[in-house]
């Protein structure tokens, strides 16, 4: 009976120590495992967070060089309009003659009005530098001459 009771003992004992190791070594695989998959599982994070970045720099990127081209246009096309404008001026001023514009220089307002006109000229002032510009009168003049009592 002893040795029944001794070898039962034994038994138990040798049970619960493998079961015992076996829970172990599961918690150890289960340990490792979830390690693995958190790794992993940051890796491909990281992997997103940077192809999102890359992304993100490529748009960019590519505004900047769209706005750049924008730009470089917008600087052509006032280029351009500039020599026209200026073309547009030296014509005019070549049609009209140097003695003309020395005229329209020392004519009255009246008659400069007239000249500009009769060029299609809009918005042009002339002055000899020594009399002075009476802004109020001008402003006047541009409202269709209405004096300030109506």
């Amino acid at each position: 009976m002893e040795l029944q009771a001794e070898s039962a003992a034994v038994e138990a004992t040798g049970q619960a120590t493998a079961e015992a190791r076996a829970r172990a070594n599961a918690a150890e695989i289960e340990g490792e495992a979830q390690v693995t998959q958190s790794k992993l599982a940051s890796e491909a994070q990281r992997i997103k967070t940077e192809a999102e970045l890359k992304q993100k720099i490529a748009n960019q990127e590519a505004e900047i060089a769209h706005l750049k081209s924008l730009n470089t246009l917008e600087i052509a096309k006032a280029k351009d309009l500039a020599v026209i404008e200026a073309k547009k001026f030296a014509d005019v001023v070549s049609s009209i003659g140097a003695d003309t514009i020395c005229s329209m220089a020392q004519a009255g307002p009246e008659m400069q009005a007239k000249l500009l006109q009769g060029l299609g000229l809009q918005g042009y002032m002339i002055t000899d530098g020594n009399s002075p510009i009476n802004l109020f009168n001008t402003a006047q003049g541009l409202l269709g001459g209405l004096s300030p009592q109506q």
